[in-house]
């Protein structure tokens, strides 16, 4: 968090501070407590909202101090206000020390939904760690729902419309003028994130209408014909794309350059999982356990997210050699 001044650690008075208002409703773990307290080394400073002076982070190394007798522990100060107190507690909770259980995150998750409605799906479902379409769910149940939101701030800080109809239309008038341009580039312009842009481009490449049915008007029955891309109306692009993947792969292979060195390798293995064809992705994501689909999806797109930047400074470089 900006408003956290991370460098500077100040001792505070142990008895000045306020443990209330915790994520954590099952209260204090003894035996993580006890676990601390006979640690040698200094324990992390933790965290304290400075208008309340309520603990946000580090209930259990404070009861870890108090059982080794101490009068005062180190602290970094938030100023944030009361919300994005709650928020960075609750952030701090599901990426290290005791974890928050499932419940605590799905109620901290509602609260943050309150207090910051104008936040995406995902953009929750990162600081409470739970998948965005649980957020999607607490967010649908909870009372007044999607009233009057036309927009959302997303987990890279930009505004997007909740529907992205429009987007996903100029998105497709975009790719087709100009099959070239990034993911990022057509996201920027039409105010939708790269996956969505990502899913336009393949359903026109599938002679699909850009907005998937959901997205559409109930009364506007009429299917407008999507521009086409590949090589024709009787190519089967997806197939295609497999098989280019994997010869490009298969080229790769061939480079001493790359077969000669760790990361090389690495490289080599990471690109060899992306040469299957969409029958065999089909086949994947129908064995996926329902338990388990919305991790699986949630890591789906963190994992496109991340190749999207990789291929857009790897451009970069060959733009800087050319």
């Amino acid at each position: 968090m900006d408003q956290m001044d991370r460098l500077m650690v100040v001792e505070v008075e142990i008895g000045s501070l306020s443990t209330a208002d915790s994520p954590r409703t099952t209260g204090v773990d003894q035996e993580h407590v006890a676990a601390l307290a006979v640690v040698q080394t200094p324990l992390p400073p933790i965290t304290v909202h400075r208008p309340s002076m309520r603990v946000i982070d580090g209930l259990h190394r404070l009861r870890a101090a108090e059982l080794r007798g101490q009068r005062k522990i180190a602290v970094r100060y938030f100023d944030g206000d009361d919300a994005d107190a709650f928020v960075v507690a609750v952030e701090s909770n599901v990426t290290h020390g005791l974890p928050l259980t499932t419940a605590d995150r799905k109620r901290a998750a509602g609260r943050i939904i309150a207090s910051h409605p104008q936040w995406s799906d995902r953009m929750i479902a990162s600081v409470s760690g739970i998948a965005p379409g649980t957020v999607a769910d607490i967010r649908r149940r909870a009372p007044g729902g999607r009233t009057g939101e036309e927009s959302r701030i997303g987990h890279d800080g930009r505004v997007r419309p909740i529907n992205g109809a429009e987007g996903r239309r100029l998105a497709s008038e975009l790719i087709a003028q100009n099959p070239g341009l990034s993911l990022r580039q057509v996201a920027r312009v039409a105010s939708i994130s790269p996956e969505t842009v990502r899913d336009v481009r393949n359903r026109m490449m599938r002679g699909e209408d850009p907005v998937p049915r959901r997205g559409r008007q109930a009364h506007h029955e009429v299917r407008v014909e999507p521009p086409r891309l590949g090589r024709g109306p009787s190519a089967v692009p997806d197939r295609d794309a497999a098989q280019d993947r994997a010869e490009a792969v298969k080229r790769l292979k061939a480079d001493p350059a790359l077969r000669f060195s760790e990361i090389g390798r690495t490289l080599l293995r990471l690109l060899n999982l992306h040469t299957i064809s969409m029958e065999e992705w089909d086949q994947i994501i129908d064995k996926v356990p329902p338990h388990c689909r919305g991790i699986v999806a949630y890591l789906a797109s963190e994992s496109a997210e991340m190749w999207t930047e990789v291929a857009v400074r790897v451009q970069s470089k060959v733009a800087e050699t050319a």
